[in-house]
């Protein structure tokens, strides 16, 4: 059961990755610039899409990795930190201190996110605040990897 909550947790966190870098592509993308220099490519198309469209999925893809996160957690605790211990590994057990703390600012920022996004026009808060959860996503996304390659569930 704990493998298919870690599965999980990684579709739900490459949803996080597509739908978050998106919106950062699209908020810093300058309107009709790209159209003249691409010819409406796919670079273009992929900066043109409007990334509110996607707020309220970012916000439930990230509350479901993080309550996959909390229930695959113990078994982490249990089995992987103390090998990482025995290994000598404290780099390894610090990412992943760090990861959690990262994680956590994540969750507290979602319904800040959640308002710049529904309410008004862009602003340089709302692109910031998802410059933000896009890097905490990005960090915690390849911690995972390396740690899980390090020593998996």
């Amino acid at each position: 059961m704990t493998i298919a909550m870690l599965i999980i947790h990684g579709l739900a966190s490459v949803v996080l990755l597509g739908g978050l870098t998106h919106q950062v592509t699209s908020s810093l993308s300058v309107p009709g610039r790209g159209k003249a220099n691409t010819g409406g490519g796919f670079i273009q198309r992929y900066r043109s899409v409007d990334g509110s469209v996607m707020a309220n999925a970012v916000i439930a893809a990230y509350l479901l990795a993080f309550a996959l996160g909390a229930l695959i957690y113990p078994s982490y605790r249990l089995d992987v930190r103390i090998a990482l211990v025995e290994m000598q590994l404290p780099w390894a057990i610090g990412l992943f201190e760090i990861k959690e703390h990262w994680a956590a600012i994540g969750l507290a920022a979602l319904p800040l996110y959640r308002h710049l996004w529904r309410c008004g026009p862009p602003s340089p808060a709302r692109l910031l605040l998802t410059c933000l959860l896009a890097s905490v996503v990005w960090f915690n996304f390849l911690v995972g990897h390396l740690l899980n390659n390090l020593r998996g569930i």
